[in-house]
């Protein structure tokens, strides 16, 4: 009978508020827009829905608002595959991201947490069970530091593998690195977090090595078209991006994470996780949208037969 690992991502959602215009408006002034769409967002719920479609085994920990886009945002989950009973809802509203689009693409953000920022040491001793069942446990930087902190502490002594996106970027404490067996961060995220530029591969590999020799096991660094590089206990190694044309990379780093962790708890294999995650990313970002642009099971296999590196 085969063994189903279960990944537990501890993370943020969000609903994504998109507004469209010819212009960003000035401060003080107002210009009539062209669209507005609603989309289901947030680095934690982006990264759970790529690996359930993927037939990962998926838990999630985190919150949303007593409103309609919490509704919306467990709907749009559990639709996808996530188990979403873990999920809680706060007093506070759910996590927004309102997002303005001139007809360039530029755009600007607001980003109000909410119900994302409600998420303490007590929330997580309430589903410390949750922790100990799974397998593997994925976090980000859009929730707080602390609980995170408190959730790997929890799964280390239990046993669990770790995986931290440190992003958005900022400094992780010596509590985070002392718990965290796999760090991906991209190369800004890198810098941030070694206080060591990131210019050149070279760079990129000697501040990745000041971590592991601070107990980092195992770093990936995801460098967009460029590729990724890892840095494990078998030393140096780099793959190549897939060469297709992007139309939209805005969930690349989100599918990178979510193909990875499937793939990842399935077998253990760095080196093939990491090249799932980039061929899912690469199906990915010729779609428009975050999570509507992350494949099924099926379209992905059909997509792995014919991608060329």
């Amino acid at each position: 009978m085969e063994v189903i690992s279960i990944l537990l991502v501890l993370g943020s959602i969000n609903i994504d508020l998109v507004v469209t215009a010819d212009e960003i408006p000035h401060v003080g002034e107002t210009v009539i827009g062209k669209s507005f769409n609603q989309y289901p967002g947030g680095k934690g719920a982006n990264q759970a829905v790529c690996a359930a479609k993927l037939r990962a085994a998926v838990c999630f920990l985190g919150k949303v608002g007593k409103d309609a886009y919490g509704d919306f945002m467990l709907g749009e989950m559990s639709s996808g595959g996530v188990d979403v009973s873990h999920i809680e809802k706060s007093d506070v509203s759910t996590g927004i991201a309102a997002i303005s689009v001139d007809s360039k693409g530029q755009n600007n953000i607001v980003v109000v947490p909410g119900a994302n920022f409600d998420i303490d040491a007590s929330y997580i001793d309430r589903h410390k069970e949750a922790i100990e069942k799974c397998d593997i446990i994925l976090a980000q930087h859009e929730t707080p530091i602390e609980a995170t902190e408190y959730a790997f502490k929890i799964a280390k002594s239990n046993g669990k593998t770790t995986i931290l996106n440190p992003a958005p970027a900022q400094k992780i404490s010596e509590a985070i690195i002392e718990t965290t067996d796999i760090l991906v961060p991209n190369e800004h995220e890198l810098s941030r977090i070694s206080g060591l530029p990131c210019k050149t591969a070279q760079d990129i590999a000697e501040a990745a090595r000041t971590l592991q020799g601070r107990g980092i096991k195992s770093i990936i660094i995801t460098m967009g078209k460029e590729g990724v590089m890892l840095l494990d206990k078998e030393g140096e190694r780099f793959f190549p991006a897939f060469r297709v044309t992007a139309l939209d990379t805005t969930a690349a780093g989100d599918c990178f994470l979510g193909g990875f962790a499937a793939s990842y708890a399935r077998d253990k294999d760095m080196a093939s996780a990491i090249a799932y995650g980039q061929t899912v990313a690469s199906y990915t970002i010729q779609y428009k949208g975050a999570q509507s642009s992350m494949p099924s099971y099926e379209q992905f296999e059909a997509y792995q037969k014919k991608i060329v590196v």
